[in-house]
């Protein structure tokens, strides 16, 4: 079901990229702290959590796994922002990082992908298995959203998950990848193939990558489109043909009937990474899905307030989200 956005931005702060940058300049010094914990996983590699506070048997606060979007981390504004917002309303926060997002590079050869749910799975399953009792909910960003929507596809009913939100989410990965592609936008691309490109020759130093991509690390640093890059990284490294192939596949708008969760999805009509090819119909989506779209908001942006006092509306509108299906009705605490 469509409902029009509640967010409304000051004059002064429509532009879709301020949107899309100020969260990140307003905050660059935002601190939040966080306990960690590392899982090791059958394959020999490991995955790496950041808890706002711990769970404990006496209380049954409700929890919400947070996945960031591509080479984020706990340390991103808008992941600091939401576990601060999800602190105050008196829940715990979880990060899950993709592989090789957290300090120290993965252990193997594979990293993560808009379809790969297989982390976020296991992750959510150990987590309702520890703590059965606890409501559980997740969130995810960008491309942490399209990872979260296609688990909540994949499972159906079986999703163990109260309810769910997904933030500007690339529903269609060919439409984006070749969006950020022009003017502006061209920009936000450079600095995250930047990291990309970085985050593969980090690899180089301690595996033997090269029969698996046939690159070199000169030759990683001149992909510097993400169509290269997914041509000749991701998809040789996670089992598909090409670039389109990989796009074909994990394009989660194609799934969106099949979600069985409570999940509110929120997108900006003018977000500088996506075109409005990736809004779904009414007929793409299941009953279960609640989409609030807005005219401005940018990419998980969504800023509004004044200069020296800016208020960031996601920290708002998750909480309150959540709080709906749960018995403490308060979300937020402003």
């Amino acid at each position: 079901m469509f409902q029009p956005s509640q967010f409304q931005p000051q004059w002064w702060i429509r532009n879709a990229h301020l949107q899309t940058m100020l969260p990140t300049i307003s905050r660059r010094n935002l601190t939040f702290p966080t306990i960690s914990e590392r899982l090791e996983l059958e394959d020999g590699d490991f995955l790496d959590l950041a808890w706002t506070a711990l769970p404990t048997a006496e209380n049954n606060k409700p929890i919400v796994i947070i996945f960031h979007g591509l080479e984020g981390s706990v340390e991103s504004p808008y992941v600091k922002g939401i576990m601060r917002a999800v602190d105050a309303a008196g829940w715990i926060g979880l990060v899950m990082h993709f592989r090789g997002c957290s300090e120290e590079p993965n252990r193997l050869l594979r990293a993560y992908h808009s379809g790969d749910t297989s982390d976020a799975s296991y992750v959510i399953g150990l987590i309702a298995k520890r703590y059965s009792n606890v409501p559980l909910f997740a969130v995810g960003y960008s491309l942490g959203g399209s990872v979260l929507t296609h688990y909540l596809a994949q499972t159906g009913k079986k999703s163990q998950l109260l309810a769910a939100s997904v933030v500007s989410a690339p529903l269609l990965l060919a439409e984006s990848a070749e969006r950020i592609k022009k003017g502006f936008s061209k920009a936000y691309q450079r600095r995250l193939i930047k990291r990309l490109q970085a985050s593969v020759v980090r690899k180089f130093e301690h595996l033997d990558m090269r029969n698996t991509l046939n690159l070199t690390t000169k030759q990683v640093k001149k992909l510097n489109t993400f169509v290269e890059f997914d041509d000749r990284v991701t998809a040789p490294l996670h089992g598909f043909k090409d670039a389109l192939d990989y796009y074909r596949q994990c394009s989660s708008l194609q799934f969106l009937h099949k979600i069985q969760t409570p999940t509110l999805f929120i997108h900006a009509e003018d977000d500088p990474f996506l075109t409005k090819k990736v809004i779904p119909k009414s007929k793409d989506m299941s009953s279960n899905i609640l989409f609030e779209l807005s005219r401005y908001g940018g990419h998980v942006g969504f800023v509004y307030g004044s200069i020296l006092k800016p208020k960031y509306w996601l920290e708002e509108r998750i909480p309150t989200w959540f709080s709906e299906f749960t018995k403490d009705k308060r979300g937020i605490k402003k």
